[in-house]
């Protein structure tokens, strides 16, 4: 029993690293997914706005680069933006969305 002391603060010290890296990487999944809602909503209004010819709304997320372009009877709006990642040594993640509307005479 002796041979037993300190057995619990032992495992946790090494299960400690793994719970924190599991924690962070679902921390990035959730800012990865709210990331990619907002550029979904914000290519779609981006290409409806052009489409009927009124300037796009805001809504874009933090840092994000939006692009419109018309081919012919149709918009194309692209939405890029990075995602957040929590840690400061891992790559950086970014979405990209696509909307396309019809062009409204």
């Amino acid at each position: 029993m002796a041979r037993d002391r300190g057995s619990a603060t032992a495992e946790l010290a090494a299960a400690l690293p793994a719970l924190v890296l599991l924690m962070l990487a679902g921390m990035t999944a959730v800012g990865a997914t709210t990331a990619k809602a907002h550029c979904v909503d914000a290519a779609r209004d981006a290409a409806l706005a052009a489409a009927r010819g009124e300037p796009a709304p805001g809504g874009a997320p933090k840092g994000a680069v939006v692009s419109v372009t018309v081919a012919g009877d149709t918009v194309t709006a692209t939405v890029r933006a990075p995602v957040p990642v929590f840690g400061a040594h891992l790559p950086r993640l970014s979405i990209t969305v696509t909307a396309v509307a019809a062009l409204e005479p």
